[in-house]
């Protein structure tokens, strides 16, 4: 068990390891054709099924720090690694997508003037936070997404270093990690933007962004390259893992990754889905025990209409109509993508003031408002940043 806190009885309906994908078999995997081959993750337990998946492999994509690679294979050798008892799983690298369900329309050339405070930043008191000295200074922030727009005016002064696990390819691509889409520039802007009189201002505004880009211009990945996001992440010992992405079923690979990640003391925040109305359909990574799964809330309080719910949710947080940065200029989305990195940029906020992941988590969950929404909507709560760092919003 990952926190002795009672985490466990929120989460005990949850299918084990989304999916059980690596018990069950690849189903549809393989083309009309006799001995397909196909991209899939192995894990392996021991040196002698490393060896054996490497032997079957018609070419090795990416090897992990847990025990874990991504190879291109014949159909025909899945069962014989699948049977190897040195081997833990087989799976198919299947699909990882950005979760936005709708965009706005305002001031994308860049036109805002002045700083506007989103209603998301005001309605978690971060500026509260902001007015008490807590900034996130000494902070790292990974945005694992589409990357950032590395010279938007908002954003800039922040940015630290990137890593490319998809290339950039549309637009003006100044570094490899720089965002072809606009999804990851929008949600740094929300976990990140600079208070600087112009555009938009983040939950924390002076901790370090890191454009973790595992997503292409579409905004689609793949389980390979989100795992291999999250493992960078640790391994450059950044302090939060901000992730507005997933997919309806999920990936031991993926789930070893955060895993990895949360050992080594990254706070890991995932949007929990849009599927909703619904009950129990939080998507992953935002289900496995090692993230914190964040639904979206709208500016009445009420649930947002799309955000996906479920025993796995831990916090709820504004995701619809949400003002920030995309590269050029500004722009409202809509989505639990929106709301992932109003947690993220809150936990930069107490990892800045020296928290480990484990207690930022504890304390984002214990001082989260309780706005009267069912625990699978809302977890324990609204986000609160200010109660976070112990301050009192009605002072202000």
């Amino acid at each position: 068990m990952l926190h002795g806190d009672g985490q466990a009885t929120r989460r005990n309906v949850l299918k084990a390891v989304g999916g059980t994908v690596g018990s069950t078999g690849i189903v549809g995997l393989a083309s009309a054709s006799e001995g397909a081959t196909i991209e899939v993750n192995v894990g392996y337990a021991g040196k002698s099924g490393r060896r054996a998946a490497r032997s079957e492999a018609r070419s090795i994509r990416r090897e992990f720090a847990f025990d874990a690679l991504t190879i291109t294979v014949n159909e025909n050798a899945i069962p014989g690694l699948r049977r190897r008892k040195d081997v833990r799983y087989v799976e198919e690298n299947g699909s990882v997508y950005a979760l936005r369900p709708g965009k706005g329309g305002t001031d994308v050339d860049g036109s805002s003037t002045g700083q506007t405070l989103p209603w998301g930043i005001d309605r978690v008191d971060a500026e509260v936070a902001h007015g008490g000295g807590y900034t996130g200074a000494g902070a790292d922030v990974a945005i694992i997404d589409t990357g950032i727009d590395s010279d938007h005016p908002d954003l800039q002064a922040n940015l630290g270093e990137g890593k490319a696990f998809v290339s950039c390819r549309g637009g003006t691509c100044n570094e490899p990690w720089d965002d072809d889409n606009d999804h990851g520039t929008h949600c740094a802007g929300t976990a990140d933007a600079v208070d600087n009189d112009e555009g938009v201002v983040g939950v924390s505004t002076e901790a370090t962004l890191h454009a973790v880009k595992v997503l292409d211009k579409r905004g689609s990945g793949t389980f390979s390259d989100v795992a291999a996001g999250v493992e960078w992440t640790a391994d450059q010992g950044y302090d939060v893992g901000s992730m507005s992405l997933g997919a309806s079923s999920g990936s031991q690979t993926l789930k070893d990754a955060c895993s990895y990640a949360y050992e080594r003391g990254v706070l890991l925040v995932a949007a929990a889905g849009n599927s909703g109305p619904c009950s129990d359909c939080v998507g992953y990574p935002a289900a496995y025990d090692e993230c914190i799964a964040v639904s979206a809330t709208s500016e009445d309080d009420s649930l947002a209409s799309f955000s996906s719910t479920g025993p796995e949710v831990e916090l709820a947080a504004p995701g619809e109509d949400v003002y920030s940065t995309v590269p050029g200029g500004y722009d409202t989305f809509s989505g639990t993508s929106m709301a992932c990195p109003h947690v993220a940029g809150a936990g930069a906020l107490l990892m800045a003031e020296g928290y480990t992941n484990a207690e930022a988590r504890q304390r984002l969950r214990d001082t989260a408002e309780d706005l009267g929404l069912a625990s699978n909507e809302q977890g324990y709560g609204l986000l609160d940043a200010a109660a976070a760092l112990g301050l009192d919003s009605s002072d202000n």
